[in-house]
């Protein structure tokens, strides 16, 4: 079960349920590897739907790396995604989303 209040989204993966979280490290490693000189950019692309499947692709493995997995994108080239690529796409979108945003009710006064 994810928790949304630490940023955390599950993806089913090769039939076994994965969290991924966004950390300032996973962040890091993503903007150098998408070449982007700040994450910003990419949340823009996502907010437009101007992302590729590379996006996704390293946005998922950030965020599995974030939560504790040692592996790399040439891992998940062959596994299974249940959803497909519109879940990943969207698995992607929601690890943007709450590295970045309270989840709904919080603030002040919530």
């Amino acid at each position: 079960m994810a928790n949304p209040w630490t940023g955390e989204v599950v993806l089913v993966i090769d039939g076994t349920a994965r969290v991924m979280k966004l950390t300032l490290g996973a962040l890091a490693e993503l903007e150098a590897q998408l070449g982007e000189d700040t994450i910003i950019s990419l949340v823009e692309r996502f907010e437009r739907g101007a992302f590729s499947s590379r996006d996704v692709l390293a946005l998922i493995v950030a965020g599995l790396r974030g939560a504790g997995w040692q592996g790399g994108a040439a891992d998940l080239l062959a596994a299974e995604i249940e959803g497909g690529p519109v879940r990943a796409a969207q698995a992607a979108g929601q690890l943007l989303s709450r590295a970045f945003a309270q989840p709904a009710g919080a603030g002040p006064g919530a």
